[in-house]
């Protein structure tokens, strides 16, 4: 289906309630609607924003299009929850109200301040010429969830020097300063972050580009992210216009991260080491972090990525966020592991070991579309051994070791209906360990893998039939060790 202009620009409080019904039923008829992530009632979600924790519980927006499965008209959806499973929906938070904003709320972030949340975005706007307008926004919510939008830009438009893509902002706090950082583009073309600072949270002025490393790294970086974390610093972005090399950057854009030293505030520079994307799977792109009460920092992403189609796209909607993950660091690489309150969604524990040598086996306790599982393999004299997933009439999902090449593959050729064939089907990553721990979380549409306690990460989607439920233990060329337990999801 072609939008005109006119279709996408509209505002959530235009839609009749004949269209909301009709969205409802399509999204109602669909195999693949998932049962325990964060997904939207209709219409596509995109980024995660403003992830925080206030007053007793977690905020988490996102970028929303009510209308359909297109990038139209943004606003921001909230989602509330008290332990980071049970995800509470309480409708549009933020919509485009003001002229600065009348093509969209962008993406932006939370920041906890006297006990008021400020909410950060950035306002979108085009002119006659379609010429795009980007300014950064501020929303302060009190505790009880009223919201007072200022009426003008605290940024109102992006430094000499740099393009309109300007977007993005994070907020956080040095000492007694505040500082943010801001996704931009140079006027030519290439990538970079742009850094404020402020004494009040209103009034910003501009301490120059953050400097790094790379000066020709992508064409626009978005959805930057600065925290500290056991003593490094960390800059987590999504770089656009990356080169595929090897197994790294295989998707239509990328996430990931610098490490290095806490940022230098004095010269605005950041001294880091190579990029390492986050995901190695096919859809990940926009995370967020924000830090639990108890100290952590948690991550959420967007299981998605943008201009490519799915196959929900058809029925009205499209889309998903990632589970909260807690992330450590460890060699200098991001470790990303399921939060540890997703353990009080198990039920149903199934638990078995066995030792398969060149064949299949099936294990009829080991089925679903929704379970957890963790499964430990040992290789041995097996030169490929793993798991096929949702498995069903010419259908299935892998998941294996292939020694030979001594890389982790997840393989999702025959998941179900086929989409984004031409950024291929197959990803992978080298591994090292001799004994690999699979803990893996199985949606009706989704699968997120963490490898090794998180080391390596794979989110992706699938659409498998309903009846693709089966789950497989094989080991082809020798014998392998297998020790598997499986969760059924509340």
């Amino acid at each position: 289906m072609e939008w005109t202009n006119e279709e996408r620009y509209r505002t959530y409080d235009s839609m009749t309630v004949e269209e909301r019904k009709k969205l409802e039923l399509s999204v109602s008829r669909s195999l693949w609607r998932q049962r325990y992530h964060i997904q939207p009632p209709y219409g596509l979600l995109n980024d995660p924003n403003g992830f925080v924790w206030y007053k007793d519980r977690y905020y988490l927006f996102y970028q929303w299009f009510p209308f359909g499965a297109v990038h139209g008209m943004k606003h921001w959806y909230q989602t509330e929850s008290i332990d980071l499973i049970n995800w509470k929906n309480k409708g549009v938070a933020v919509k485009p109200e003001l002229s600065f904003e009348s093509h969209g709320i962008y993406s932006g972030s939370g920041f906890v301040h006297n006990e008021f949340l400020y909410l950060f975005y950035t306002a979108n706007k085009r002119d006659g010429e379609w010429n795009r307008h980007a300014s950064q926004c501020l929303i302060i919510m009190d505790d009880k969830g009223k919201m007072i939008k200022q009426d003008i830009p605290i940024i109102q438009k992006q430094p000499k020097g740099y393009t309109e893509h300007f977007r993005d902002p994070k907020v956080w706090k040095e000492k007694d300063s505040f500082y943010m950082v801001v996704g931009a583009q140079r006027k030519d073309l290439t990538g970079c972050v742009l850094l404020y600072k402020s004494d009040n949270l209103k009034d910003w002025h501009w301490l120059g580009e953050l400097k790094t490393k790379e000066m020709n790294f992508g064409f626009m970086w978005e959805c930057p992210d600065y925290f500290e974390l056991q003593n490094h610093g960390v800059l987590l972005f999504s770089p656009q216009g990356i080169q595929a090399k090897n197994d790294s950057f295989r998707n239509i854009y990328q996430s990931g991260a610098y490490i290095g030293q806490p940022l230098d505030l004095n010269n605005n520079y950041f001294e880091h080491e190579e990029f390492q994307e986050l995901d190695a799977g096919f859809d990940f792109y926009a995370p967020q972090t924000t830090v639990s009460p108890d100290g952590r920092r948690l991550l959420v992403g967007w299981m998605g990525l943008p201009e490519i189609e799915y196959p929900t796209d058809k029925e009205g909607w499209a889309h998903c966020l990632t589970l909260p993950r807690e992330i450590s660091i460890k060699n200098n690489i991001i470790y990303q592991k399921p939060v540890r309150e997703l353990q009080k969604n198990r039920q149903n524990k199934v638990q078995r070991a066995l030792s398969i040598q060149g064949i299949t086996e099936h294990i009829e306790a080991f089925s679903g579309e929704a379970y957890e599982m963790i499964v430990d393999i040992e290789a041995k004299s097996a030169a490929i051994a793993g798991l096929k997933l949702r498995v069903g009439e010419d259908e299935e999902t892998l998941l294996y070791l292939d020694k030979s090449i001594q890389k982790v593959v997840l393989d999702r050729t025959k998941a179900g209906e086929l989409f984004a064939q031409e950024y291929g089907t197959i990803r992978q990553k080298s591994y090292l360990k001799e004994k690999v721990r699979f803990h893996l979380f199985m949606d009706t549409s989704s699968i997120e893998v963490f490898v090794n306690d998180g080391e390596i990460v794979f989110t992706s989607r699938l659409f498998p039939k309903k009846e693709s439920l089966g789950v497989q233990f094989f080991a082809k060329e020798g014998m392998a060790n297998f020790e598997a337990v499986q969760w059924k999801c509340k």
